[in-house]
């Protein structure tokens, strides 16, 4: 921990620069997915529309819906919210059917344009085939140059096309679309969690790793699904069976559901950890363990090892909230309410200057003056990315009149570059990698900052069963890295490219 001068307000010490680049985005959620098996023809765009309503803190940049009809695909995708692109008309021009598959998206590779919208549908030899993919491979530049030297035509720049071609490729010599996936998951690396329609299947796939969640859930008329998390099977009343194996594939058809683990227990199991600390819903339970105690475990831990003379503790909306109130139980500190969030501005809100971006914040969230003014206070938050955020908001609670502020982060400091589906690809921008922890409170203007440590942050799920990914906090890296650049590896000019394979 650090102090500051005692007679010099924090907020108002000459600080060094936040480095050239670093810019004020929250790390961004990847992606979330959901299918839908009705044992009759039925309003199933109804219920992907629902589900993906509760899996909109998963990617606001884009959703779109696949309805299959006795193998006659209807599909409407495109840019923005859920309630957005699907209006009430919108929605009833899809159909009815028996299988549905829908995807939100925030895009980690490919950029977010009309054209990166999921579901991908994809026409071959032996029928049609609608996809959707939370994660990102590892291998993907190499597979995809691997199938352009062959003839294939992209019509996108994500991975997730590389999935679909590679499926496709495996299924004009399988004798089922489940057989073709299996053998799809010998070649492709990384995280994924699918969830595939056929003419006549639905299937769900997780990664041997298990990095990105995916749940099973069934019905009252005995209808199956599949979801990023158990709170969108919460949405539309379905009851939650359990969490897809890391490496399984499960098939449902109008003979029943079956399951193949032949690809379980291939590799350790890595959960992305951020998972609890950031993006999945509170009330949300992944593979055996509660979103909220993992996270108000994640408070305790912090006071355990950051304790701190305080008045009051406060979260910051909505991810550190959860947090704050482990904190406060754990250390004896009262917990409050310092900041109301206005819940009309969308989390794709881009303002139109910078002069206007310098006032996001302000926008965004205003301190409860009543709270804070003349406390100590201990704020928390999940992370603390390029620092440019955290310090608006703190000079925020600095003109509020807190006395003194004590930030907690309930996540170890990023240092690494994540390529398993978080938008996390230039360790340089990382505050981190640049600052010690004393030198980060300087810059963000506090009198003192902890974060949680490594060794705590993989003990935050109830199941003591569950393995976690934590190479974006330098826990190492559960497969090989690409060496080919970041998101936009498949959009960058070849003398770009070229330049990032030999810097």
């Amino acid at each position: 921990m650090m102090r500051t001068d005692r007679n010099i307000p924090a907020g108002r010490l000459k600080v060094e620069a936040v480095p050239a680049g670093f810019d004020q985005r929250h790390i961004h959620e990847e992606c979330g997915v959901f299918g839908v098996f009705s044992e009759v023809s039925a309003d199933v765009a109804s219920l992907a529309y629902y589900a993906l309503y509760a899996l909109q803190h998963r990617g606001q940049e884009s959703c779109g819906i696949a309805v299959n009809d006795d193998g006659v695909f209807t599909s409407y995708r495109d840019v923005g919210l859920v309630s957005e692109v699907f209006p009430a008309e919108r929605l009833a021009a899809l159909g009815t059917g028996r299988i549905a598959v829908g995807h939100v998206r925030y895009g980690t590779t490919g950029s977010d344009n009309k054209r990166n919208v999921q579901p991908i549908l994809v026409n071959h030899y032996k029928g049609r085939m609608a996809l959707a993919h939370n994660g990102n491979l590892t291998n993907s530049l190499e597979l995809r140059s691997e199938l352009e030297s062959r003839g294939s035509i992209f019509q996108t720049t994500t991975d997730s096309e590389v999935i679909a071609y590679i499926i496709v490729q495996e299924r004009l010599k399988a004798p089922s679309i489940e057989a073709a996936v299996s053998a799809a998951m010998d070649r492709i690396v990384g995280a994924y969690s699918l969830v595939i329609s056929s003419p006549s299947k639905l299937i769900a796939v997780r990664d041997p790793n298990g990095f990105r969640p995916l749940c099973m859930g069934r019905l009252r008329d005995g209808g199956v699904v599949f979801a990023s998390e158990s709170c969108a099977l919460d949405a539309i009343g379905a009851n939650f069976l359990r969490d897809v194996l890391p490496g399984e594939i499960i098939v449902v058809d109008k003979d029943g559901v079956r399951s193949d683990t032949s690809h379980c227990g291939k590799a350790p199991k890595k959960l992305c950890v951020f998972e609890f600390i950031y993006f999945a819903r509170p009330d949300s339970v992944i593979d055996g363990s509660s979103v909220h105690t993992a996270r108000q475990r994640a408070g305790a831990f912090l006071a355990l090892e950051h304790p701190v003379q305080a008045d009051i503790v406060v979260g910051v909306p909505d991810s550190g909230l959860d947090a704050a109130m482990g904190y406060a139980k754990q250390s004896g500190i009262p917990y409050g309410m310092g900041f109301i969030k206005n819940k009309y501005i969308g989390r794709t809100f881009i303002s139109p200057a910078q002069a206007m971006r310098e006032n996001e914040v302000n926008i965004k969230l205003n301190p409860i003056r009543s709270v804070v003014e003349g406390k100590r206070v201990v704020l928390i938050d999940d992370s603390i990315v390029r620092g440019t955020t955290c310090r608006r908001t703190i000079d925020l609670l600095r003109r509020a009149g807190a006395r003194e502020i004590h930030m907690r982060v309930s996540a170890p400091p990023f240092v690494a570059a994540c390529w398993y589906g978080t938008d996390i690809d230039d360790p340089r921008k990382l505050i981190a990698n640049h600052h010690s922890v004393e030198e980060i409170a300087r810059i963000i203007g506090v009198d003192s900052l902890g974060y949680l440590s490594l060794d705590n942050v993989v003990k935050l799920a109830d199941n003591t069963e569950c393995g976690f990914c934590t190479a974006c906090f330098g826990g190492g890296y559960p497969t090989a890295i690409p060496q080919d650049g970041g998101k936009d590896r498949f959009e960058c000019k070849i003398s770009e490219r070229k330049k990032e394979q030999h810097a």
